[in-house]
Parts: structure tokens; sequence; C-alpha cells
């Protein structure tokens, strides 16, 4: 296991890079909560995911990410259109995960927009590796997300309209799969996600059937 890059053996081994550029200025403050057996497969794949999350949210140089291979990385969603490292870097992972709907339009919300919408609605929105299906080169596993709508959700909708929902401080999980090429160097050469994008805003809102407030 010595020879495994630290990426995939540390769930925070990115958030030691002193010397990257961050989106603000510091590293973001993580905590680990998986319960996977030491140097498992689920357990290399899930801080491998961890950590190529970090740094697509919070390092503002491509050149700084060490998760994935710069030259041919591509990004895509439900098998769509394949997306480079520097148009997550432009629009955000949140933007780059989402589909315009009622509640919300990547389009109408930039980076900082889409991080305050959701980091404020669930200050802690964890995530973690459920089952993986096969191992490297192409590495195949179900995730979960999960957090707490402590705060109201407020963002701009496929209208152009600004959407607000109360908080109603129930759990919102949701569920998917990721298909990932990874190289030699367990770096991600393209990692596609599957998962249901309207899944959390039908659990925003839920009560009352759908009490969402536009405002101008």
């Amino acid at each position: 296991m010595a020879d495994l890059p630290d990426y995939v053996l540390d769930p925070n081994a990115v958030l030691k890079d002193e010397n990257s550029s961050w989106r603000h200025g510091a590293p973001p403050d993580y905590t680990k909560t998986t319960t996977h057996e030491a140097n498992s497969l689920p357990f290399l794949v899930e801080n491998l995911v961890k950590n190529w999350e970090i740094e697509a949210s919070f390092k503002t140089k491509l050149s700084d990410w060490r998760t994935i291979d710069e030259k041919v990385y591509t990004f895509s969603l439900n098998g769509g259109e394949k997306r480079t490292g520097h148009h997550m870097l432009e629009v955000g992972t949140y933007n780059a995960l989402l589909s315009a709907s009622q509640y919300y339009d990547p389009v109408k919300n930039d980076f900082d927009e889409s991080h305050k919408s959701f980091k404020q609605m669930m200050p802690t929105f964890a995530w973690e590796v459920l089952e993986v299906y096969s191992g490297p080169p192409v590495v195949v596993f179900k995730w979960r997300h999960w957090g707490e709508m402590k705060n109201d959700y407020t963002g701009y909708n496929n209208s152009g309209e600004k959407v607000t929902v109360q908080a109603h401080g129930d759990p919102i999980d949701i569920q998917g799969l990721i298909v990932a090429k990874v190289n030699e160097k367990l770096q991600i050469e393209n990692i596609d996600v599957w998962y249901d994008p309207m899944e959390m805003f039908n659990q925003i809102g839920k009560k009352n059937g759908c009490p969402f407030v536009k405002t101008t």
C-alpha cells in the first residue's frame, strides 16, 4: 500500500496542499465520516472521490488538482456532454451536477451563488460510498449524499425568478452511481455521475406539496 498515492489513502490529503490556490484563501474544513475498512477498495475509492470533490470545489487552478489526469480529464452527468475541468472551475460542482427546473437553473446561478444556496441550506452535506461494483481501471460504485435542511433554500429558477423554500428541518438524502476511469496512478481520467437531479429538490419542497415562494 505504500506505493499508492496519498489521495486514495487519506480523505484529507489535498487539504494539506499549502502552495495551491484556494477559492476562499484557505482549504475548507472537512471531517471524515466513513467506516470502511482501511485500505479496502471502498475506502480507497471514497478517499479519491472526496479529495477530487475538495479540489473541484475549492482549488482555483486545474494544474493544482492532483486527483485527475489534467490532459484527458472530463466530467459528465447521466451520460450527457463531456465537460472539461476548466468548465467545472467556471460553473462549480453544484451547477455541473444540476439541471434546469422550477427550483433552480445552473445557467442563472453562478459558482458563488450556487454554493451560497446549498451550503447555507445544508451546512453539512456528507458523502459516502455505499458499494463498489468494479475496481480500476473502470471503477463503478453506488454513492449517498445526505444532510439536514436547517435553513431556507434560495435560488434562481429556469424562469429567472428567485425561489425561496422554508426550511423543514428534515433530512435530504440522495443516492446515485458513478462510473470513473482512472489511470495507473489512480488519477481520474473521466467521471460520469448518474442520478436524478430533481431528487434533492423534491425533498426540499416536500412539505405541503410544493411550498416555494417566488420573489423578484
